[in-house]
């Protein structure tokens, strides 16, 4: 049975062909260009005003997905954190002189390191959104 027939699909609704999902899967739809240059120079906070622009250049299938965000001011940015360490259950903030459970702190340094920024939209582009607020 095709994921169309199990969950059905309401007309004017366009689907494309998804991953094979066995447990649990990610894929990645686009890619993110910012003029930080090493993962120091990255902020621990987006700035939604005064930030850098950053692109979120969207991979050509998934460009559809992009019709309607034209009337939202902000969104929310699910990405992969490819760099951070993924092995501490511990850790100690720079502003804290006791460790803490990695779960109990906003950190890049986690299992699973996905991070959530909310930004601005600056630009609507047909391959490309333009946001405010990474970190």
């Amino acid at each position: 049975m095709s994921e169309q027939d199990r969950y059905g699909i309401r007309p004017g609704e366009v689907a494309v062909e998804g991953p094979v999902v066995s447990d649990a899967s990610l894929q990645f739809i686009g890619r993110i260009r910012t003029p930080f240059q090493t993962r120091a120079d990255c902020p621990r906070q987006g700035d939604m005003e005064a930030g850098p622009v950053c692109t979120l250049e969207i991979a050509e299938k998934w460009r559809p997905a992009l019709v309607g965000l034209e009337k939202f001011g902000f969104g929310d940015v699910l990405y992969w954190l490819d760099q951070s360490r993924r092995d501490l259950v511990h850790q100690r903030p720079g502003h804290s002189n006791a460790p803490v459970g990695t779960f109990a702190i906003r950190s890049p340094v986690r299992p699973n390191p996905i991070g959530l920024s909310r930004v601005a939209i600056v630009e609507l582009r047909e391959d490309a959104v333009l946001v405010r607020g990474l970190d």
